[in-house]
């Protein structure tokens, strides 16, 4: 059983999407805080970041942000949470994103959720983390990737069925359930590998 103190979680900053994602972003911001995890992102103010982070905030939960120079502006970083980290890149968002979490849960997003996605999952796969990563399949949103998945097992690209390197919530609770029933963290990272 795996207990976490922080949870990372990628997604998208636009506005313009299914209203019925932000408001699951910000139920799953709530319930983080109502269970005494921190929640990582990546700082932004709008769509579905923005509305996990006011979630979490809304709960009295404790948010950190991370959040590159360049984007800091571009994305409207979030003015309200509770530790806001500028640097000077992507790569070191994403490391110290990494660093600062116990768990990832990647929700409906665009480009850039899917480089983290497959980022973290690429870590797990090389053994350089074993920290639980759930994909929270809201609406069947991530079924196009599964599909993808089996296509590469399917034609020799994937040697095993990834299904070790993460697993699939349907709900809010799903993703806490899967955190749960992970096995405990046994690799220690060395951030000078990633």
């Amino acid at each position: 059983m795996t207990q976490i103190s922080a949870l990372c979680i990628y997604c998208g900053a636009s506005q313009n999407v299914d209203p019925r994602h932000l408001e699951k972003a910000g139920e799953l911001g709530r319930v983080t805080a109502e269970k005494s995890i921190d929640l990582v992102y990546g700082g932004g103010h709008s769509g579905m970041m923005g509305a996990a982070a006011d979630g979490a905030l809304s709960a009295g939960g404790r948010v950190i942000g991370i959040i590159p120079e360049h984007l800091r502006a571009r994305e409207a970083a979030h003015t309200g949470v509770t530790e806001m980290v500028v640097v000077d890149s992507m790569h070191v968002r994403k490391q110290m994103m990494f660093e600062r979490a116990d768990a990832f849960c990647i929700l409906p997003g665009g480009l850039g959720t899917l480089d983290e996605t497959f980022e973290i999952i690429t870590w797990k796969q090389l053994g350089l983390h074993d920290k639980p990563v759930i994909l929270l399949n809201l609406f069947g949103f991530w079924e196009p990737l599964l599909e993808m998945v089996q296509r590469q097992i399917d034609g020799g690209y994937l040697h095993e069925d990834p299904a070790y390197l993460f697993s699939l919530a349907d709900d809010i609770e799903g993703v806490f359930t899967a955190i749960a029933s992970a096995a405990a963290a046994k690799v220690k990272p060395d951030s000078s590998r990633l």
